[in-house]
């Protein structure tokens, strides 16, 4: 097993996707968590005060009130990264098959909550959508809390097959052009990675440590 330390440091402000309304946050997007445990965890870090309005997209909080990002977003971008490029010939990626799966039993973010180091303030980004009804086009407003460019994020990846490892650097590779969280497609959330540490690792380690 591998194991490797990285940082990932903004290029472009990156949005928060969890709703400020917690019941929303409840009833959906936290019930994508992988069970009940992790889903009352999501709700409570939710931490917004009342001020915030309810259709705001916002970051987490944790017990200091630092913004973080949770695992499983990470591995998010991970399938995002390896379903697009398995479309580009010659990419690793596009060897690599039943990657969901992959990315589920075999690739891990080792810190449940990974905090920002945050360069200046908590920001706001607003912009319309457009969407096409049975009444024709509508225009909503949507908004967001984003956090700017120059901050980072510093976490562990863990790879059981130590060929994986090698795969998910060209994925971080990729977010020089594609980054996390919202409105990825205007540029939102791009960032470039270091490697900070790299190491190999025995299976006890790595259960032992989860």
């Amino acid at each position: 097993m591998k194991e490797m330390k990285v940082r990932l440091t903004l290029i472009e402000e990156i949005l928060g996707t969890a709703s400020g309304n917690k019941n929303i946050h409840a009833d959906y997007i936290a019930s994508k968590a992988p069970d009940a445990a992790k889903r009352e965890e999501e709700i409570e870090a939710i931490g917004v005060d009342a001020e915030i309005e309810k259709s705001m997209t916002v970051f987490p909080r944790d017990n200091e009130g630092q913004p973080f990002i949770w695992d499983y977003q990470i591995r998010g971008f991970f399938k995002d990264a390896c379903g697009m490029l398995r479309r580009v010939s010659k990419t690793k990626s596009s060897a690599m098959k039943a990657y969901k799966k992959i990315i589920d039993g075999n690739i891990f973010v080792k810190e449940r909550q990974i905090p920002f180091d945050m360069v200046g303030e908590i920001g706001n980004c607003q912009r319309p959508l457009r969407g096409q009804t049975a009444q024709g086009e509508r225009i909503s407003l949507a908004n967001s809390e984003t956090i700017p460019s120059g901050s980072s994020i510093t976490f562990t990846i863990q790879c059981l097959n130590d060929g994986d490892m090698e795969t998910v650097k060209e994925w971080l590779n990729y977010g020089r052009v594609r980054g996390l969280g919202q409105w990825r497609n205007s540029g939102k959330g791009k960032f470039y990675w270091e490697l900070l540490e790299e190491k190999t690792a025995g299976f006890d380690d790595f259960i032992l440590a989860v």
